[in-house]
């Protein structure tokens, strides 16, 4: 089952890349070692929580919804033993932005950034406090810095609204990777290690599904789960569809035609590998 490509969606998929390069590329994982951050993943979640202060696990596993408790408990609060998150913020934006500066080809990206600051000016944060949170960072000098805040403040966008369709589809994070995994589109054994789900967990949600008609026991789709499914997304690409309405239809065809050459040379390049735990395809 592939979702229909909205404008909504091809937005998202010629920006994701820009923004997951903070999680491939070295330079911010570098930067949180050397604050003292303790692994990769305790950097991951300090990094991606930071606009919102030195917040504990029960929150951060509520807006992250994917991952498991333990997983996120792991690593907050702890990380703000080390590192305060106005550190761990400012840090993290300087590193993206040398990654990228490093990473992206040479080019004239002003009008990108232009389109995209429109963009989240003109997007509604009720009931997206990850977003919300993001949306009132400060806009770094550099036109690269620019470009990663925005492009992330409006991932974060698209990612509370799908939470919330997820939700309103009486999905648990757990049950909303397995009905994803059914697609074909990203396997258990990339995302099983990057969200902490035990076996347990994952046999608990997939007899949950199975027991609502969603999964067969095969744990592919059934065709109540594949509507389901199909409605999640059309739920997700609906609420994310501020970007859509500010810009219109020219506007939003503009930063595809801007940013997803971009997006692909991540791709292509390497930095993004495919498949990837987002799921975000090659745009």
């Amino acid at each position: 089952m592939d979702p229909s490509p909205t404008l909504a969606r091809r937005f998202w998929e010629a920006l994701e890349p820009l923004h997951a390069t903070v999680y491939f590329a070295p330079e911010p994982a570098e930067v949180a070692k050397a604050l003292g951050l303790r692994g990769w993943w305790m950097g991951y979640f300090a990094g991606r929580i930071a606009p919102l202060g030195p917040l504990g696990a029960a929150p951060v596993t509520s807006m992250f919804f994917g991952f498991a408790p333990g997983m996120v408990e792991r690593a907050l609060p702890d990380a703000w033993a080390y590192a305060a998150p106005d550190a761990v913020l400012a840090s993290r934006i300087d590193a993206v932005t040398a990654a990228l500066d490093r990473l992206l080809p040479p080019g004239d990206r002003d009008r990108l950034v232009e389109l995209l600051e429109r963009a989240v000016d003109g997007c509604r944060y009720e009931g997206r406090p990850l977003a919300a949170g993001w949306s009132r960072v400060r806009r770094p000098e550099s036109v690269t810095g620019r470009l990663w805040l925005a492009a992330t403040v409006l991932r974060e966008h698209r990612g509370d609204g799908h939470v919330i369709a997820a939700v309103h589809a009486g999905l648990r994070g757990l049950d909303a990777t397995l009905t994803h995994i059914a697609t074909g589109n990203v396997t258990r054994e990339i995302i099983q290690p990057n969200r902490g789900w035990s076996d347990a967990d994952w046999d608990e949600s997939r007899r949950r599904l199975v027991a609502r008609g969603l999964l067969d026991r095969t744990g592919r789709l059934t065709k109540s789960g594949g509507v389901l499914r199909r409605q999640v997304e059309d739920t997700t690409d609906r609420l994310a569809a501020d970007p859509v309405a500010t810009l219109g239809e020219s506007g939003v065809d503009e930063v595809i035609r801007l940013a997803a050459p971009l997006s692909r040379h991540l791709v292509d390049t390497g930095v993004i590998p495919l498949p990837n735990p987002i799921g975000a395809p090659r745009p």
